[in-house]
């Protein structure tokens, strides 16, 4: 996608009086910004900052890159419009869809990756109080094997509380009845600034850093 464009084009159709609640941005809009070889993985729409009117979250998707993209609606006495919220990329190496939806005002991105060792991942996101921009405030990721070749870790962990839940997946049981039981839980805090949407760190390489830190 060509971001500059994007968000110029974005930013151009935000000059308009005040109205009724506006609907989402549509999806020839969001068309006609890709380029040769992307596509539209998913969108959502809801409510992120609470102004009624919906917002969009969508990933653009190509063979070697992903890119998650937030739309903000925005409405004042004079005008309304559309806005970034943030964006980052997820990792190419897709094994189907990222899904996403929007409860209670926060965005959720489950995503797997990988082959037949996979990273799952979920992001949870919130518009900042402050700042019309989103806020990570949580992040889970899920190392294991998908032929239950060898163990696995998992980690969980709540920005806004600082609080942590680390463990390792055991592989147990034989023959066709492999399964994995939680081993080692470990919970502790790592208290956090806030980090925006543009600053998601990599799921997997936070995994790795927690379970050395524990």
């Amino acid at each position: 996608m060509r971001k500059a464009i994007f968000l110029a084009t974005l930013l151009l159709q935000g000059a308009a009086h005040a109205a009724p609640a506006r609907p989402p941005i549509t999806d020839q809009f969001l068309f006609d910004q890709l380029e040769l070889g992307e596509e539209i993985e998913g969108r959502v729409d809801g409510d992120l900052n609470s102004d009624g009117d919906p917002d969009t979250a969508f990933i653009v998707a190509s063979p070697d890159e992903r890119h998650v993209y937030v739309v903000l609606s925005y409405r004042s006495e004079v005008d309304f419009g559309h806005q970034p919220g943030g964006d980052f990329k997820l990792a190419p190496d897709a094994l189907g869809p990222a899904e996403l939806s929007i409860s209670k005002g926060v965005l959720t991105i489950k995503n797997l990756t990988g082959g037949t060792t996979a990273l799952s991942a979920t992001y949870r996101y919130r518009a900042d109080k402050v700042e019309p921009k989103l806020r990570l405030i949580g992040l889970d990721a899920t190392v294991y094997s998908r032929t239950y070749a060898h163990d696995g870790n998992e980690m969980s962990w709540n920005l806004l509380t600082g609080d942590v839940e680390t463990k390792t997946l055991k592989l147990t049981g034989e023959g066709e009845d492999p399964t994995y039981e939680d081993a080692f839980v470990t919970r502790f805090k790592r208290p956090s600034k806030p980090v925006y949407m543009a600053d998601t760190p990599d799921p997997e390489e936070q995994l790795v850093a927690f379970t050395k830190a524990k």
